[in-house]
């Protein structure tokens, strides 16, 4: 499976395009998120999305259109690949993250999250929200919110993620890359990047 970050800015980024993650695995491609500038390119099979009333959704349904699709919130099956739709926990409606599995490895995509997914636990690769740095980005009328990273990289491996790379990258956490900041456990996700998993 290959995972390639077409994006890794949290809403209104200064510097990064949107969160998004395009899938290729057995001649599929699942394009997940995303937004202007981070649009598949090529033919894909699937567009899903985390949250159907994101700011965004306006936006990506008329970039998926270019693709002959319509983005939804939902699960993608074939022979060899199986992608699961899972709840988080992020603001006043409903909301979701994606474990992707081929064969005995798993993958999460949890780009928005206020509490960490329990789901999560034990995949090979995690990516994950990082709006957040020293501490949790609250919503107004506690309706939930962003997780911190270091509260997400602790957790990560206390929950046995085996690899976890930090998207959705918010203005808290631009400024600690910029101080030259890591965390304590993972890595910053990179726009263009491809991860893979054999």
């Amino acid at each position: 499976m290959e995972f390639k970050l077409l994006g890794v800015g949290a809403m209104n980024s200064p510097r990064y395009r949107p969160a998004g993650l395009l899938l290729c695995s057995s001649g599929r491609r699942i394009m997940f998120d995303g937004g202007p500038g981070a649009e598949p390119g090529g033919r894909i099979d699937a567009w899903l999305i985390t949250d159907n009333r994101a700011e965004l959704i306006g936006q990506i349904r008329r970039l998926a259109r270019a693709y002959d699709t319509e983005p939804a919130v939902g699960s993608y099956c074939d022979r060899a690949l199986r992608v699961d739709l899972c709840p988080v926990v992020h603001t006043s409606h409903p909301t979701y993250g994606y474990l992707i599995s081929r064969g005995s490895r798993r993958v999460a995509w949890a780009p928005e999250f206020w509490q960490f997914p329990e789901w999560v636990a034990g995949t090979d690769l995690m990516f994950a929200d990082a709006a957040g740095w020293a501490r949790p980005i609250r919503f107004a009328r506690n309706v939930g919110g962003h997780a911190a990273v270091g509260d997400t990289a602790r957790l990560a491996r206390e929950n046995g993620v085996r690899r976890l790379v930090l998207a959705h990258i918010g203005r808290p956490s631009i400024r600690a890359i910029d101080r030259g900041a890591v965390p304590e456990f993972g890595e910053w996700g990179v726009q263009g990047r491809t991860y893979r998993l054999r």
